[in-house]
């Protein structure tokens, strides 16, 4: 079978040439974007916040130690607090930020014992003029950076200890007897944690340590840099009372982003149309290629995929459960429709990891389920013993699950003891898998990557060109484990801000970039392979959108350190190449339209019409949820009132659940189409529930998550960012009532999940049967063949 041919004989040589250019530009500018990157973590590491070996008072005692911060913030990553509540604006969004709310208590502390010392009463009983005076007292002193590098220490002032003293007795009081919202009570026991380990928590009082840990961060947010003007965190917080106000970087940079903007769009657009740069059409007007899918060539391993989408839809039914459950703790903080229990067995930081792992697993599990299923495809047959893999790795993930679930029940609930950070809860947002469960997943991709290399192995050594079509798809599944070895990187004693630089190598680059990489991949591949677009040009539209792909998201993770306690410059970087990264996801929907004419071209007789309705939803999503929000969030004179506030999950549910999940189900759907008896299949069940996940998932940005960002952003803004983080703000009944309505829109989208599941469940019962032994050639499209 050959793709028909669009592409005149005398364009070749310029197409030839044209993809050996693009190919340079290509490894340029990853090398050029991985430099940069590399660089400026090695700058963040040296710039970073120190963590003195001694944190002493004037008169020389010892308040804390090195330990006992690194051992607070181990507290923290041991019972999932980043699960519940944010530090330095990264985590979940039902508690408070830890660092906002810790430097309000430490500067309301200063003042007081300064008010007293001065005056002899608190704070609030004096007048104006004395008020004033107190204020600018205390920001000068605050803003004093007294460590010394050559000895390691910081020395505290009176004011200072007082402001330290009023932080641990807050915390004690929280962690002790709950913090009115959705902390469980007793949460953390003072002596949970035996005196002699010594490796992360210092001593048996946890309870001190976390305290000090929050203070610690509530101390670099408002001390600057020594020999500069701006803090660690580049004036983050907002908070006027502790002289934390925008940076001129921040709103220059904004600025400045937006322009750069829409000179790289004028650019871009102008040499993707100068040399059509995109997908060419294979098929002559009239001349739509016949699929006839009762001649599909079929073989056991690809009918073994079957159940891998199955356990998918199943997992993202639970999910979303998972998601409806979060969504009523807003409302109803410690119980569930007046049932206690349920709270206690599912607080809101267990249920919100399980939710954001699920998602994980059963995205990367279609994507993987896939990849096996077109191995046979690229290859043209099936190796030997290839099914026996297929289900070694099945069993593998169903463990993984499994496995890490109620390692991190037990860990969060202090069972594991010591052993939380191999086991259980790791600790840091959207990777919360403890290491052994780590390695345990990683093992199981390089079983995927081992499944997928021996399917396609043989269209590898036939392909001339090592930067053809089938190599780009190698070389996006090769990237998909060799990214996550940086989650390695990372461990409870790691610097908050270093871990976090690597956390987001995990989150941005290898969810929101390799992975978006290899969509982009198997995109062109699938499109080839039904010839409805020519090969060549499906290789060079690829080189084309990984340059703009990748020279803007690797640079562009530089949005999530602008306020972590990363330098100055990454405001810079940030700003620019994050905004650049909605150029590559616009010209997704201009390739969006093309394959809805392809759809439409294809007629009522097209078998893969729920395949492009969930394709063309991807593009809808990449372009709204992952570039008109994340640019809105990106801008750092936002991002300064916004950060971790309703805005980042409105951003989040529109490119996690929009892009990845949605691709997640179209590529479940085309296997399952290839792999299912075409006469049980119902493309009118499969719209509707496209229907109802698209409208589901836009209302609950529009009805709830985004109005409250506005709200909550407009809070911060006029009250400070500790403010529109507190309890009190959530409990207003404007925002109760937006929560309240969040319901409709959940209840359409989990009706879409459920006739999701239901139908892959049942598609199991009606798999077609392998047409293909091992070793025999399949009748498939030659992708090493030249045009």
């Amino acid at each position: 079978m050959e793709v028909n041919r669009s592409v005149r004989p005398s364009f070749r040589p310029e197409r030839r040439t044209q993809n050996s250019f693009l190919k340079s530009i290509l490894i340029f500018t990853i090398l050029i974007s991985f430099t940069v990157l590399l660089v400026g973590g090695y700058w963040i590491f040296k710039e970073m916040a120190p963590r003195p070996k001694e944190v002493r008072s004037e008169s020389g005692d010892v308040l804390m130690t090195k330990e006992t911060i690194i051992g607070g913030q181990a507290v923290f990553q041991k019972y999932g607090l980043m699960d519940y509540g944010t530090v330095l604006g990264h985590g979940s969004y039902m508690g408070p930020d830890y660092t906002a709310e810790a430097l309000k208590i430490y500067t309301e502390g200063m003042r007081d014992y300064k008010a007293k010392d001065r005056y002899g009463k608190p704070f609030s009983q004096l007048a104006k003029e004395e008020k004033t005076i107190i204020r600018d007292e205390v920001i000068k002193e605050m803003r004093k950076n007294r460590y010394n590098p050559a000895t390691d220490v910081l020395v505290l002032t009176d004011a200072q200890v007082y402001g330290l003293e009023k932080v641990r007795d807050y915390y004690r009081r929280v962690f002790t007897s709950g913090d009115g919202w959705g902390l469980q009570k007793g949460l953390i026991k003072e002596s949970d944690m035996p005196k002699a380990h010594r490796a992360w928590v210092a001593d048996s009082d946890q309870i001190q340590q976390i305290a000090d840990f929050f203070f610690w961060t509530a101390w670099l947010s408002s001390t600057p840099r020594i020999g500069d003007h701006i803090t660690y965190t580049n004036n983050w917080p907002y908070y006027e009372a502790a002289g934390n106000t925008m940076s001129f970087s921040a709103i220059w940079w904004s600025g400045a982003s937006v322009t750069i903007l829409i000179l790289f769009i004028g650019m871009i657009l102008f040499f993707f149309y100068r040399y059509q740069l995109s997908m060419q059409e294979a098929y002559k007007e009239g001349q739509f290629p016949v699929i006839d899918l009762h001649k599909q060539p079929l073989t056991s391993s690809q009918v073994k995929s079957g159940k891998y989408f199955a356990i998918v839809a199943v997992l993202f039914f639970i999910q979303s459960m998972f998601g409806a459950l979060l969504a009523h703790y807003y409302v109803e903080p410690d119980r569930f429709f007046g049932i206690k229990w349920i709270h206690d067995l599912l607080p809101f930081n267990i249920a919100k990891s399980y939710h954001l792992q699920l998602a994980i697993f059963w995205i990367a599990t279609s994507w993987l389920g896939m990849g096996i299923f077109i191995a046979p495809l690229v290859g043209g047959h099936e190796p030997k013993k290839q099914g026996i893999f297929v289900d070694i790795l099945f069993w593998a993930l169903v463990v993984l699950v499994g496995g890490s679930m109620i390692g991190q029940w037990l860990g969060v609930n202090g069972y594991l003891g010591n052993s939380w950070f191999l086991l259980g809860h790791q600790g840091w947002e959207y990777i919360e898998l403890g290491r052994i469960w780590q390695i345990i997943l990683v093992a199981g991709m390089l079983i995927w990557l081992f499944i997928v290399f021996r399917g396609i192995k043989s269209g590898l050594k036939q392909e001339r060109d090592k930067g053809g079509l089938i190599h780009l798809l190698f070389y996006s599944a090769i990237a998909v484990p060799f990214f996550y070895i940086f989650a390695f990187f990372m461990k409870p004693d790691t610097n908050f801000t270093m871990a976090d630089y690597w956390r987001w190598w995990i989150i941005h680059l290898w969810v929101e970039g390799i992975f978006e990489v290899f969509a982009v991949v198997v995109i062109g591949f699938l499109l080839v392979q039904m010839k409805l677009v020519t090969k060549s040009s499906t290789v060079r539209a690829l080189y084309f959108q990984f340059t703009i792909l990748l020279g803007s998201g690797v640079i562009g993770i530089g949005h999530h350190y602008y306020y972590n306690g990363s330098a100055e410059i990454w405001i810079a970087l940030g700003a620019v190449f994050s905004a650049l990264e909605v150029i590559p996801l616009t010209l997704l929907i201009l390739e969006a339209y093309e394959q809805y004419k392809m759809m439409r071209d294809g007629g009522v007789h097209f078998p893969y019409k729920s395949t492009f309705w969930f394709l063309i939803s991807t593009a809808v999503w990449n372009l709204v949820g992952a570039g008109v929000l994340g640019f809105l969030i990106n801008l750092p004179a936002v991002s300064y009132f916004e950060h971790g506030q309703f805005l980042t999950p409105a951003h989040g549910h529109g490119a996690m659940m929009g892009v990845y999940g949605m691709f997640g189900i179209a590529v479940l759907l085309y296997s399952l189409r290839n792999i299912v008896k075409p006469e049980a299949w119902n493309d009118k069940w499969l719209k509707f529930a496209c229907w109802m996940l698209n409208l589901g998932l836009a209302g609950m940005i529009a009805v709830t998550l985004l109005p409250i960002g506005i709200l909550q952003m407009k809070e911060a803004f006029e009250h400070g960012y500790w403010a529109s983080r507190s309890p009190d703000f959530l409990q207003q009944d404007v925002v109760q009532t937006l929560l309240t309505l969040r319901a409709v829109p959940d209840t359409i989208f989990l009706i879409g999940v459920i006739v999701l599941m239901a139908f892959s469940v049942k598609s199991l019962f009606h798999l077609r049967k392998p047409t293909h032994g091992e070793e025999e050639a399949l009748p498939v499209v030659d992708f090493t063949k030249e045009e």
